[in-house]
């Protein structure tokens, strides 16, 4: 999906590209292939969670999107060691929709190109309409897969 906005905004990428990292072969999902900003090419991560998970429950009580901050500085250690060269972006969603802040400002940059090459001014609420599909769709396999199986010969 993110791979597609940044083609629809007429940036090229590519996806999981190798030897971004050469010490642990880490892979994030994709990178620019032109600069992003400041001269520097874009990779980005993505990740969904769920904010009832034990690991997250106590601090997503507290606090709406507290998951998807939580995933997202996991990514960013994860993949610090891309930091000199490149900007590093990850994008957590909870499973309940809501995204990290530095992903809001990241989609809403990507809608924006879209909307200026398309002429389309609505182009980040179709962005974020078609992952919030996503991850319903991923929600509803992830219930359906946890439902027992049920018998059609009785």
């Amino acid at each position: 999906m993110v791979e597609r906005s940044f083609a629809a905004a007429g940036v090229p990428v590519t996806k999981e590209p190798v030897g971004l990292l050469q010490t642990d072969g880490k892979r994030p999902d994709g990178v620019t292939l032109v600069p992003w900003q400041k001269g520097k090419s874009l990779c980005w991560d993505v990740t969904v969670t769920c904010p009832l998970a034990d690991s997250y429950i106590d601090r997503a009580a507290q606090e709406a999107g507290a998951a998807a901050e939580m995933a997202a500085s996991r990514k960013v250690e994860k993949y610090l060691d891309l930091g000199a060269r490149y900007i590093f972006e990850p994008v957590a969603v909870e499973s309940l929709g809501v995204f990290n802040a530095s992903a809001r400002h990241l989609l809403s940059d990507l809608g924006r190109r879209i909307s200026l090459n398309s002429g389309e001014a609505r182009e980040t609420s179709f962005l974020y309409q078609r992952i919030s599909i996503l991850v319903q769709r991923f929600n509803a396999v992830l219930l359906h897969d946890s439902l027992p199986a049920v018998d059609s010969t009785d």
